[in-house]
């Protein structure tokens, strides 16, 4: 059976959107000994521990120990779900393409911080979500699937994050299965979605039906 290991640093909002969507979760780590999704998944009898990141005199070391945590579990595929972790290119290079991303803004607007504030001050009319494979570039990796709010007069960077976080929770999932399904199709810097209907779906927004 086919099986994932979510990474996460905070409480693992997308992570848990993963679990409940069904997804065959073998472990969730985090570089965080205190993240409140470790307890989360606990209560859901998946494997949860923590990688201290502190504990390590540098980021290649850190990155060695997780790969080898990780690779105890043997997964098709490696979800980043709010880690908060730059993490090396022999780490990224070990597990490219089923190392997978999602970033809160249309990739590729606004990589890095702050997103929904950048994204306020440029006076952008749409914002969104992205799930990417991950690279050694930050946030350029090869698009999956994204999906896209309006921007509202009275918007905050909060009260966007929020309408933007609902559709996270919505298409990682979808992402997630589609890999595992072995529906996705990565060649360079394209993926293409092979859907039952024989075409490909890599946009939604609000009202679309998954």
């Amino acid at each position: 059976m086919k099986s994932v290991v979510i990474l996460i640093s905070g409480r693992g909002s997308n992570m848990q959107a993963l679990v409940e969507a069904g997804l065959p979760v073998a472990a969730v780590i985090s570089n965080n000994p205190a993240a409140e999704g470790l307890a989360f998944a606990r209560t859901r009898n998946i494997s949860a521990h923590a990688i201290n990141h502190r504990a390590f005199s540098d980021r290649v070391a850190f990155d060695a120990a997780l790969t080898e945590a990780i690779d105890a579990y043997k997964p098709d595929l490696i979800v980043l779900a709010g880690f908060m972790r730059i993490l090396s290119e022999p780490f990224v290079d070990h597990y490219q393409g089923r190392l997978i991303n999602i970033h809160p803004s249309l990739l590729p607007a606004f990589t890095g911080l702050d997103t929904h504030q950048r994204a306020l001050g440029e006076g952008v009319k749409i914002h969104g979500c992205t799930v990417h494979f991950v690279t050694s570039q930050l946030d350029h990796g090869p698009i999956i699937i994204q999906a896209a709010v309006p921007v509202l007069a009275d918007d905050t960077p909060a009260t966007l994050a929020a309408r933007v976080l609902a559709q996270e929770h919505r298409i990682y999932p979808q992402a997630v299965r589609w890999f595992l399904q072995g529906q996705i199709v990565l060649a360079g810097n394209h993926v293409e979605i092979k859907t039952a209907a024989g075409g490909q779906e890599v946009l939604y927004s609000p009202g679309i039906e998954l």
